[in-house]
């Protein structure tokens, strides 16, 4: 799209641009007029939800969270509920008080008294009882047609409501426009007021069930540890258990005491039976006899002491080597000592060996033998005790951890249930606390902006007409210009002609003075076309012209042009080749017809400065039908001789092969070309016939630009 063709078109269609933005504005500033003052109330809630002296330390105060609870108290404000008792009342303020808000319906007017007091039963008892009013009843469905005749009914009111957040404010503003100012403070007031009283009841609600339930939950949950804990005490009483976990490391520990002392005991008992081996070893057998048969008069007092220290060693193993019975222990093994030694002071050995010493080493070693070996036997019975006690202290301690780990579970849940009590009971006392600032008051009517919706609907209304004007010359692929035939065809274009009011198919008036004026352009861009003829002809005489379709103005050119170069005192021949539409003959009443001179070459007389035409009578009948090409050519190029320019002013090209047969004899070729028509499918055939003239076809001329 060219911008020149685009401001070319729109100021073809100014006053269409002009008149239909006016008529838009006028018929906006009717529309204006007859409606009525706008007036709007405003109020606003302090909610306390930003505010931190009326928050908990630890509340969540981030920016998500504080939109997520302004945006939980305007859904509230949003509730159908609330805005049906804004509906109700208003009906019955209309109802009750002369001084209504708005006009009552025309049909429930001539409603008597008795109706009227029942209706207002029926909106009190909805409003008292926050109810709906119900479409399937019949009577309430009157009710409900009355709310919407008036106006008052929830879809209404919502048109007219805005209910928002005062920017990062702490407040929620409420706001209403209606025609009437105190029907705007009214609405605003009631909602609020209902409002702060529906949320504070809710509030509190839920605050007490949450509490109540809690309160019942935090009962079970201490009845449940208190059983628990009393089981489990009784259990540990009954079984004699204190610490388990202590008691398995005394058993472990004492084990391992007993373990080490044994693994001791073991040692010196093998240390105690090699050295009274050797000992023995370093007797003679009859020695040995003699001192055995010598001592045994004080082995029983010996054996006597041995059985004490027995009995004091397993009490000292039994009581853990407790160091308490130590003493006692030593004090025994002194004594046997010394009975020891009484013994081998006696001369019992042979007078002749000195074997005393020897004999008392033997003694000594063999009491700490028997020592040791009464050691381990205490030490395994002690081990056997302390396995019996290892055994039933683990199935102790599996009941143990079972009842400890239900303990645990109780307790958790138990402080997470008294948690949350003691969080609701302090959310409470901090909970959010709905103010209305300030009531809503009758204010003044909102200004007016008809002006501004004048001027936006009459520039709003240009700018349509201009996208459309836009759109339309976008798609619009017809010819305007002659570059824009020249794109299209890739074919050359001579000239254009403009249009003409009425143009008389009589052309002899085209140079005379009085025409001067009028006809000025059409001759000026006539004259130009005839030069780039002349330009093309270089001495030739037979020129043809065609056009792509019927009624483009090919004839208008043809006579033109004739009488263009008889104005030049030229010998002009006008031919008029159109069998199917021989305009030019009925234009202009020929002396003679292109049948007669093809057929007979029958003399055409000529007078000076006169146009000569050769009409046809049209027959159905092409050129060729007249007769031969050879006999055709011949009788053209008499006439060449005797003519300066010959025009043939031929059929259209979509007239299949009749104008085809004339451009077999023309030396150049012309088509003419209507602006503000397109180039269909079909007729690119035509012009791919146009360009493969080559030289001989010289171009376009545009008509009617």
């Amino acid at each position: 799209m060219e911008v020149p063709s685009f401001f070319s078109f729109l100021n073809k269609y100014k006053y269409i641009l002009i008149i239909v933005p006016l008529v838009a504005v006028i018929a906006a500033y009717f529309i204006l007029e007859s409606l009525p003052d706008k007036y709007v109330s405003a109020t606003q809630i302090s909610t306390g939800i930003i505010d931190a002296s009326r928050n908990l330390p630890d509340k969540d105060n981030s920016h998500a969270q504080v939109d997520r609870e302004f945006s939980n108290l305007i859904s509230i404000v949003k509730l159908k509920k609330l805005i049906d008792q804004v509906s109700y009342q208003l009906i019955i303020h209309d109802l009750s008080d002369s001084a209504h808000f708005r006009d009552i319906n025309q049909h429930f007017k001539k409603t008597d008294t008795a109706a009227l007091h029942h209706a207002l039963s029926i909106y009190n008892d909805k409003l008292k009882n926050g109810e709906a009013l119900s479409s399937n009843n019949k009577e309430e469905k009157a009710l409900i047609d009355l709310l919407a005749s008036m106006k008052y009914d929830e879809r209404s009111l919502r048109k007219d409501l805005d209910i928002s957040r005062e920017s990062e404010s702490d407040y929620i503003t409420i706001s209403f426009t209606s025609e009437n100012p105190q029907l705007s403070a009214f609405v605003v007031n009631t909602l609020c007021r209902d409002f702060i009283a529906y949320y504070s009841v809710f509030v509190k609600k839920s605050q007490l069930n949450t509490a109540d339930y809690l309160t019942n939950l935090l009962v079970e949950k201490k009845d449940t540890l208190d059983k628990l804990k009393q089981t489990f005490q009784g259990y540990k009483i009954a079984n004699g258990v204190v610490d388990p976990d202590e008691q398995a490391k005394s058993i472990y520990a004492q084990i391992a005491t007993y373990n080490d002392k044994k693994n001791q005991a073991i040692r010196d008992l093998a240390s105690y039976e090699g050295a009274i081996k050797s000992i023995d070893e370093r007797f003679d057998p009859k020695d040995r006899k003699y001192i055995e048969s010598t001592i045994s008069q004080y082995n029983q007092s010996i054996t006597s002491t041995e059985a004490q220290l027995r009995v004091l060693n397993d009490q000292y193993v039994r009581s853990g080597f407790n160091p308490k019975n130590k003493p006692a222990l030593d004090s025994l093994q002194k004594q046997l000592a010394s009975q020891i030694n009484s013994s081998s002071d006696k001369y019992i050995t042979n007078p002749l060996v000195a074997k005393d010493d020897l004999v008392r080493q033997k003694m000594t070693l063999e009491v700490s033998r028997d020592l040791a070996k009464y050691s381990v036997e205490a030490i395994d019975n002690a081990l056997k005790d302390l396995d019996t006690q290892k055994a039933w202290l683990s199935k102790v301690d599996a009941v143990v951890k079972t009842y400890e780990f239900d303990i645990n579970i109780a307790t958790q849940a138990y402080l997470e249930i008294l948690n949350k009590y003691n969080q609701t009971n302090l959310q409470s006392n901090f909970s959010i606390n709905l103010v209305q600032v300030e009531a809503a008051t009758s204010d003044e009517a909102v200004p007016s902006n008809k002006v501004q919706f004048l001027v936006f609907c009459g520039v709003a209304t240009l700018l349509l007409c201009l996208l459309i004007a836009f759109v339309h010359n976008l798609y619009d692929n017809k010819i305007k210009e002659p570059v824009d035939l020249i794109d299209r065809t890739h074919l050359p274009v001579l000239g254009s002609l403009n249009m003409i009011d009425n143009p008389s198919q009589d052309l002899t008036t085209l140079w005379d003075v009085e025409q001067r004026h009028k006809m000025k352009q059409f001759k000026e861009l006539l004259r130009s076309v005839r030069f780039e003829i002349d330009q093309e002809l270089k001495g030739e005489k037979i020129f043809a012209i065609t056009s792509l379709g019927e009624g483009e103005g090919k004839t208008l050119l043809a006579m033109s042009l004739a009488y263009a170069y008889a104005a030049i005192n030229k010998k002009v021949l006008l031919i008029d080749g159109n069998f199917d539409n021989p305009s030019v003959s009925r234009a202009i009443y020929p002396k003679a017809y292109v049948e007669d001179y093809f057929r007979s070459s029958t003399y055409i007389e000529r007078e000076n400065n006169e146009i000569i035409v050769l009409g046809n009578r049209g027959d159905d009948i092409t050129l060729l039908e007249i007769n031969d090409e050879k006999h055709v050519q011949s009788a053209l190029n008499d006439l060449k001789m005797r003519y300066d320019i010959i025009l043939m002013d031929l059929p259209p090209l979509d007239s299949l092969n009749k104008s085809k047969e004339w451009i077999l004899f023309a030396n150049k070729v012309v088509a003419v070309f209507e602006v503000n028509h397109n180039i269909s499918k079909s007729q690119n055939q035509v012009i791919n016939y146009l360009k493969n003239l080559n030289t001989k076809f010289s171009g376009w001329v545009l008509n009617k630009t």
